[in-house]
């Protein structure tokens, strides 16, 4: 997960690696539990016999197979391929399931940190992690950022040391 070491410049470490938080998995796995009570139900009530019985069980499980990758199998690989990895000297934002997009943000251009939760947010420990720089995105939000708490403090901290060319407290 994160930057492989190969990726990192001289003298960079990776301080904090983390996919966005679990509640994004919640849907999916309800969809999950749906789709696979459904086709059961399906199953069960189609007559054994029906004179296209066969016929009947292939297209539900096509429709399962199809719904199951949609709503389940997808949104669980675009959580497990994104990745958050702050560093000593930058933010790197990683997405994609067949096509990768990688998001650098030089910890030397971020102007500011902040941070919102919900009430909902607050009790799993999550939130959006908004962050201001001066490149040409300019404000990034993040969306279910895991420990969204320490995050900010550490990137904060991160910050902080870079604009004071204070790398690793040294």
């Amino acid at each position: 997960m994160g930057l492989p070491e190969h990726h990192l410049t001289t003298g960079e470490r990776v301080v904090h690696s983390f996919h966005p938080h679990w509640k994004r998995l919640v849907v999916p796995f309800l969809a999950l539990v749906l789709v696979v009570a459904a086709s059961s139900v399906a199953f069960l009530y189609i007559p054994t016999d029906y004179e296209y019985v066969r016929y009947a069980w292939i297209a539900v499980a096509v429709v399962s197979v199809v719904a199951l990758i949609l709503w389940s199998f997808i949104p669980y690989l675009r959580w497990k391929t994104t990745s958050y990895t702050l560093t000593t000297h930058r933010f790197n934002i990683s997405t994609g399931i067949l096509n990768k997009s990688d998001d650098d943000i030089p910890l030397a251009k971020v102007n500011s940190v902040s941070s919102d939760q919900t009430f909902v947010e607050r009790m799993l420990g999550c939130g959006t992690l908004v962050v201001e720089s001066a490149s040409d995105k300019g404000e990034i939000t993040l969306r279910d950022i895991p420990k969204i708490q320490a995050v900010r403090a550490e990137l904060f901290r991160l910050v902080e040391d870079a604009s004071d060319g204070d790398i690793d407290g040294r």
